[in-house]
């Protein structure tokens, strides 16, 4: 095995931190995406989904960064996650306000890069079979 994959470390530490913020306090965590108000009890329940999906992907994705391991997988299924919410806001793009906009379906663009980049990356030498 080789080092850590600090690549690994830094996209699976955000992911599990904004998973994070979103089990312990998730009307917190959605103005900071940019909804100022409680958006029910149905949004909620949705909020916490995303949660718990946020923070099982980064904590795996930082784990196997930080056993050298093939991350590419779980740099996939970041991206993967994000390009769900990309299309899942897609429909209501136009009922957003220009911040969700710019937040919510820019961030998942650009997380569906890193998760591409991160994805297709080359195995290190020392971890190949």
């Amino acid at each position: 095995m080789s080092g850590t994959d600090r690549a690994a470390l830094v996209a699976g530490g955000i992911r599990l931190a904004s998973g994070l913020s979103f089990l312990v306090d998730p009307m917190r965590a959605n103005t900071w995406w940019g909804e100022p108000n409680d958006p029910g009890p149905s949004a909620r329940l949705l909020l916490r989904s995303m949660g718990y999906r946020d923070a099982l992907i980064g904590g795996l994705l930082l784990a196997a960064g930080l056993r050298g391991g093939d991350t590419r997988g779980w740099f996939l299924a970041s991206g993967g996650a994000d390009a769900a919410d990309l299309l899942g806001g897609l429909p209501v793009h136009k009922e957003l306000t220009r911040g969700q906009q710019v937040i919510g379906l820019g961030g998942a663009v650009v997380g569906i890069g890193v998760g591409l980049w991160g994805a297709t990356r080359r195995r290190p030498p020392s971890s190949r079979p």
